[in-house]
């Protein structure tokens, strides 16, 4: 569980039960990551109003810096707070995987071609 998660509202009023989605939905996100880079993991959540003529809609954007010098970040607009939650959350398991497979030298994408390759 990452347990350095800044939630912050730019506009937008953070309640309890949002704080504690945040913190189950983000914080579960570092059994993507390498081992060595679970410890010192910090996510940082916004969440911004933007006032539109046909209704409101939130940006949800969350940054997370990995030790290293990397930074893993996405961001999406919903009409629903929560939802904008989970569609970040996909795009972070995404990049968190593409990360991963550059870091781990075994888990590099040509040796997984190998193995299925039909030798003659």
């Amino acid at each position: 569980m990452i347990e350095k998660i800044d939630v912050n509202g730019s506009g937008y009023k953070i309640e309890e039960s949002f704080k504690k989605y945040v913190l189950k939905r983000i914080g579960k996100l570092d059994r993507y990551l390498p081992r060595d880079c679970k410890k010192d993991v910090i996510a940082k959540v916004m969440v911004t109003t933007i006032d539109r003529a046909h209704g409101d809609k939130y940006e949800v954007s969350v940054a997370m810096d990995i030790p290293g010098g990397k930074v893993i970040a996405a961001k999406d607009e919903c009409t629903n707070v929560f939802a904008g939650v989970d569609l970040v959350e996909a795009k972070l398991t995404g990049q968190i995987r593409r990360f991963k497979l550059d870091k781990t030298p075994h888990l590099k994408k040509k040796s997984l071609k190998n193995l299925f390759i039909k030798r003659k």
